[in-house]
């Protein structure tokens, strides 16, 4: 039986159950804390637990999301719900800034391994993860303690035994984290769950804290410096509030989401905005299961309902498209969109997010000919995918099995592209697949 030396208070059932499951199951030198904060500079990082085993001190975020979860990138994306930032980006972090504090406390820590694991407590949760740089820091609580034992997770250079260390260890942890008293809360939501981030924002589901059992919400939570000179405050606060400028400037649809509040805390270091719980899996887990002409539909009707408003959303990808649990897509993912003339600009920042297979041609040097477009080019790529379960390329653009207005909102010419309403129009009264016949048709008529 573990030994837990504090802590604050649990923030969920998963958290309480893995406390519990290493309390009762660990070996009894392991020492345990749990729901700490661990404070660097203007930053605070939540921590989990935190267990100092035989060989190093493991940092532990708890995650109860069910179902099948699908890693790509820096995302992770489950069934039924937003995709989220990887938590396990996130933890790295974190372990690598409770490195760095130990060893400004002691520099015999530099010895000290510091890991980080994701626990997922739900028993039907499966990583799905291609690439393999988050599942080596996931485990589940089956293996949580097997995983916890292994001594070959620790890096070379660091020691395969803490006990020498153990004083200084314990030393710098209490003059270095402190207590989380209660589950963090932002204005009048109190969070429910954490979901994932990186450096710049945290996402969160959070409930209202004078009505605990309501309905949930989604928080985006930015990081910002609050030291900064008034100029760079200033085109960081712009660059923050990006997205809850565009959707204010969109009336409510039920294809695109709905932001609710927009507010700072604090010294204005973190930026909260509050958006729809949209209950739903992102787009990209339905790419290459046929045919989804619905979804289409409902994603052109928000890009046009969007556009029609002056909007401009300049990141569409599969991972922006929420699908329902009744099969409705609803548009997300505004941090870059365009709400129309403004005196500052977000364009320097599209390099790093945009994914190149949805940048329209004549983008993929020019981001700031970003425009209504290219906004249906991005469009034309997803329907694809969707109609055909691969992307498009010059060669197969013109498949059978495409609508005509698909193949238009692909074209290489802006000019010759339709509208996304016009595009919507079009596609609701295109037959999904053409008949044998016609293909033969059109073959002999094109010589082909």
């Amino acid at each position: 039986m573990a030994q837990i030396v504090g802590g604050g208070r649990p923030v969920n059932d998963a958290e309480r159950r893995v406390i519990a499951y290493l309390r009762d199951h660990a070996p009894a030198d392991w020492l345990l804390l749990h729901n700490v904060e661990v404070p660097r500079g203007h930053d605070v990082f939540e921590v989990d637990l935190i267990v100092l085993t035989g060989h190093s001190l493991v940092v532990v975020d708890v995650k109860g999301t069910r179902g099948r979860i699908e890693v790509s990138g820096v995302r992770w994306f489950p069934p039924r719900r937003e995709a989220f930032g990887s938590p396990v980006t996130k933890l790295r972090g974190t372990a690598k800034a409770l490195k760095g504090l130990l060893v400004s406390r002691a520099t015999q820590l530099e010895r000290v391994y510091v890991d980080s694991l994701v626990v997922l407590t739900s028993p039907d949760a499966e990583l799905v993860d291609p690439a393999g740089r988050d599942a080596v820091n996931v485990t589940d609580l089956p293996r949580l303690i097997a995983t916890m034992s292994d001594v070959s997770r620790v890096r070379r250079g660091c020691s395969p035994d803490v006990r020498p260390y153990l004083t200084a260890i314990l030393d710098a942890l209490n003059q270095t984290v402190r207590r989380s008293e209660a589950p963090p809360r932002f204005g009048n939501w109190e969070v429910e769950e954490q979901l994932g981030g990186d450096a710049k924002v945290t996402e969160y589901r959070a409930f209202n804290a004078t009505l605990p059992g309501s309905e949930t919400v989604l928080l985006r939570v930015y990081q910002a410096d609050p030291l900064a000179d008034n100029e760079a405050r200033a085109a960081e606060r712009q660059r923050i509030a990006n997205a809850y400028q565009t959707l204010a400037r969109i009336p409510p649809h039920p294809c695109v989401v709905r932001s609710r509040d927009f507010f700072a805390i604090d010294d204005e270091s973190r930026f909260v905005l509050v958006l729809d719980d949209v209950h739903g899996q992102a787009l990209h887990l339905a790419l290459g299961q046929g045919a989804r002409l619905g979804v289409i539909q409902d994603l052109l009707s928000g890009l046009a309902h969007a556009h029609a408003n002056g909007v401009i959303h300049r990141a569409l990808t599969p991972a922006s498209v929420l699908v329902t649990d009744d099969g409705h897509a609803v548009l997300t993912g505004f941090d870059y969109a365009k709400p129309g003339p403004r005196n500052y600009t977000l364009v320097h920042e599209l390099g790093n997010v945009l994914d190149a297979h949805y940048v329209a041609p004549e983008c993929q040097e020019r981001a700031d000919q970003m425009s209504t477009a290219s906004d249906v080019y991005a469009a034309g790529v997803i329907a694809y995918q969707l109609l055909t379960g691969h992307l498009p390329t010059s060669a197969d653009a013109h498949g059978p099995d495409v609508p005509e207005v698909v193949r238009r909102m692909l074209d290489h010419s802006p000019g010759k592209r339709p509208s996304a309403a016009e595009a919507l129009a079009a596609l609701q009264h295109a037959p999904l697949h053409e008949s044998r016949l016609r293909r033969l048709v059109r073959r002999i008529v094109s010589g082909s």
